[in-house]
């Protein structure tokens, strides 16, 4: 079967620096994607040449069946996209975001006033759907970036770090919303930090470390070939971030009073 994203020798560059070296990974329908690994090693990179964001890379990015670097426009209409850091219109309502968002997928306006306040109801924001954004906590922005996400009924949903900001509450719905959406043949390309959220949700894992691929597999296979344990201590061995705790000690050495030599 097609994947619903195919990336074959991904590379990229910030002022001649590389930050991708040749990624190879496919997301399927029906999957959920866990894309991992330490800051800097080119998560929410691979996730905007994705969307179509950012230009200028090499290789192929195919999703949906169109080409991202010669039709980005077909690729963001399938895609749902939650970034990790989002500048909201603070000046707007939560529904006037929403309506101008829905407008941009070309969605008619009954559907989208309909979609929007049931989708903000799920989420705990229907008395708050009129108010403005400026004074949102930072768990009500997340949760109109989702609703955002959702609204089009997209194909395909790159996430990343969808949970920040949110309550424990509020985790359980969008990880039970996430299944059920693969399980109703949506493509979900998931990237966290939030390690037990990851081990639980993902079908298959994907460990990115310097801007190539160190690991994937399922859970079980990852734990197979490493030593073991929790997703969160495989991705130290795999990383080589086991000096954590020497990396602790010196952090609290620091903290200690100087001893006066007066």
């Amino acid at each position: 079967m097609r994947p619903t994203i195919h990336i074959r020798g991904l590379t990229k560059a910030f002022a001649g620096t590389p930050v991708l070296r040749g990624l190879d990974l496919d997301v399927h329908t029906g999957e959920i994607l866990g894309f991992i690994g330490p800051n800097g090693a080119g998560k929410t990179t691979t996730l905007r040449i994705v969307c179509g964001m950012l230009d200028d890379f090499g290789g192929e990015v195919v999703v949906c069946g169109h080409d991202v670097a010669t039709d980005p426009v077909a690729v963001k209409r399938r895609i749902g996209y939650v970034p990790e850091v989002a500048a909201l219109y603070d000046e707007l309502t939560a529904m006037e975001f929403l309506r101008f968002t829905g407008a941009l997928h070309g969605l008619a306006d009954a559907d989208l006033e309909t979609r929007a306040r049931s989708l903000l109801a799920c989420f705990g924001l229907e008395t708050d759907a009129e108010a403005r954004m400026s004074s949102f906590s930072k768990g009500m922005r997340q949760k109109v970036l989702l609703t955002s996400a959702l609204l089009h009924d997209p194909d395909v949903l790159v996430l990343d770090e969808p949970l920040s900001g949110l309550d424990a509450a509020t985790v359980m719905v969008v990880k039970a919303v996430l299944m059920r959406l693969a399980g109703n043949g949506k493509s979900v390309f998931y990237s966290s930090h939030v390690m037990d959220v990851v081990e639980r949700v993902c079908d298959r894992i994907v460990l990115i470390t310097d801007g190539a691929i160190a690991a994937t597999g399922t859970f079980d296979e990852l734990q197979a070939a490493s030593r073991g344990g929790s997703l969160e201590h495989i991705v130290a061995e795999l990383t080589s971030a086991d000096e954590h705790d020497a990396i602790a000690e010196r952090v609290v050495a620091a903290m200690r009073p100087v001893t006066s030599t007066t």
